[in-house]
């Protein structure tokens, strides 16, 4: 690659990442900072709205039933309509319907507004990961998927305590707790609005902030990337849905989103059982948010640290069924079962970067429906974990119980991932996608 070539994609990379990506974080940061609520609010409004764990846990999954049913139709929505309407639309949507969860009065109307908040955000994760195809080239892509991730950790991060502090407020305007948690975590969606109307293009084509020269140069990457894969990828919506490559991927992604939505949903009633206030547990569950950031951060500051699957998904599924285990076998110790709970969020969170790599035999309108179907089957995890969860807990009685559970789980994730990535490796006569002459450029993204 010449000189001139090598000016022109690391000044089309930062210029396309300083307008694009910030706008893609924020939104995955508010959508996580939603995401997390369900698990604070519960600390209190099960009691408010007398429900059992187990009937809280069902409430709170069906979000996944809603994601499943309408995240294949919404990406495909997005790819026909543009990111710009379609990620305003689901903003508004799901950040109204948050507002409305402060005010749930029975069983059947949290259970109702729950499957209709994952109706509403179905499309949002997906949707971010086909857009970013659209405008960054392969080699960049797990950066980016690892910017997105780190989102969702800063999302935790601060959510912590912003949920902590919402949940402490009893009384103001006759709303408990837990009901301002829904109001302050739904309102910053509905605002966020207006700077994606206003300043997300939906193609390199449509964005004036590009030279005609940068569009030309990024038009041939991604033409000749797509070239280059063609003869392996998928074309077609149903060719797509019914590719065992997706399914098993899916499979996978549903074992990682089941250990993660399992123990995020957990961990604040874990951290309760240690005897601290609501403010002070969401302090305390700042930690391993923090922690994993910093991991996803320097990960992806070198790609070839996201390259190997082996390495990079099923090692640490590994470790997070093994500091699950340690997690509940040190109960009684919080200092050393806290610690084992940090492991496992930096253990799990640090795979998706290299997890989405191995989707690259999806293009074109395959890649929105091929990307929905394994984001929205994979969310079948967190439904099952945020039913299973409580249900063992009402059946042993015990808070570390869940935790063997999960790492059980995840034990058996780890094998179906060694065995999907060799199935992978079969099908595929490629070369890597992060070899040498596909590395990023030095100072771009």
């Amino acid at each position: 690659m010449c000189s001139a070539d090598r000016r022109i994609e690391r000044t089309t990379i930062n210029k396309i990442s300083l307008k694009i990506i910030p706008i893609m974080v924020m939104l995955y940061v508010i959508a996580y900072i939603d995401r997390q609520n369900i698990g604070f609010a519960k600390l209190h409004m099960a009691e408010s709205l007398s429900l059992s764990e187990t009937a809280y846990g069902l409430g709170a999954s069906l979000f996944f039933i809603g994601y499943l049913l309408f995240e294949v139709p919404g990406n495909i929505m997005l790819h026909k309509v543009g990111a710009r309407l379609w990620f305003a639309r689901i903003m508004l949507t799901w950040g109204a319907i948050t507002v409305l969860m402060a005010f749930t009065t029975s069983a059947s109307m949290f259970y109702v507004l729950r499957f209709c908040l994952g109706a509403a955000e179905a499309g949002l994760y997906p949707g971010l990961l086909y857009y970013m195809t659209r405008w960054f080239p392969l080699a960049y892509r797990p950066r980016v998927v690892g910017y997105l991730i780190m989102a969702s950790l800063a999302a935790n991060l601060i959510g912590a305590p912003i949920n902590g502090a919402l949940l402490s407020i009893h009384g103001i305007l006759n709303l408990e707790g837990w009901q301002w948690i829904f109001i302050g975590t739904g309102l910053p969606a509905l605002l966020f609005i207006i700077p994606v109307l206003f300043w997300l293009p939906d193609t390199p084509e449509k964005a004036r902030f590009m030279t005609a020269e940068e569009k030309a140069w990024l038009g041939a990457m991604l033409q000749q990337e797509q070239s280059r894969d063609r003869d392996r990828q998928v074309s077609g919506v149903l060719k797509t849905l019914k590719d065992a490559r997706v399914l098993l991927l899916a499979l996978v992604l549903g074992f990682i989103s089941f250990g993660a939505y399992g123990l995020s949903y957990w961990m604040p009633t874990i951290v309760k059982g240690f005897g601290v206030s609501d403010m002070t547990n969401g302090l305390i569950n700042m930690i391993p948010w923090l922690m994993a950031m910093l991991l996803l951060w320097w990960m992806t500051r070198n790609p070839e640290r996201t390259s190997d699957p082996v390495k990079n998904i099923a090692l640490p599924m590994l470790v997070a069924a093994i500091f699950l285990a340690g997690s509940a076998l040190f109960i009684a110790t919080p200092w050393l079962s806290f610690l084992c709970i940090t492991l496992v969020i930096m253990a799990i969170f640090s795979i998706q970067p290299c997890f989405w790599t191995l989707t690259r035999f999806l293009g074109g309108s395959a890649a929105a429906a091929g990307l929905a179907a394994i984001n929205s089957l994979a969310n079948l995890g967190g439904f099952f974990a945020q039913n299973t969860v409580p249900a063992v807990r009402d059946l042993t009685g015990s808070v570390s119980a869940p935790m063997y559970y999960l790492g059980g789980c995840m034990a058996i994730g780890c094998v179906v991932t060694l065995l999907t990535i060799r199935y992978l490796h079969r099908r595929s006569d490629d070369r890597d996608p992060l070899s040498p002459t596909d590395a990023p450029q030095k100072g771009a993204l």
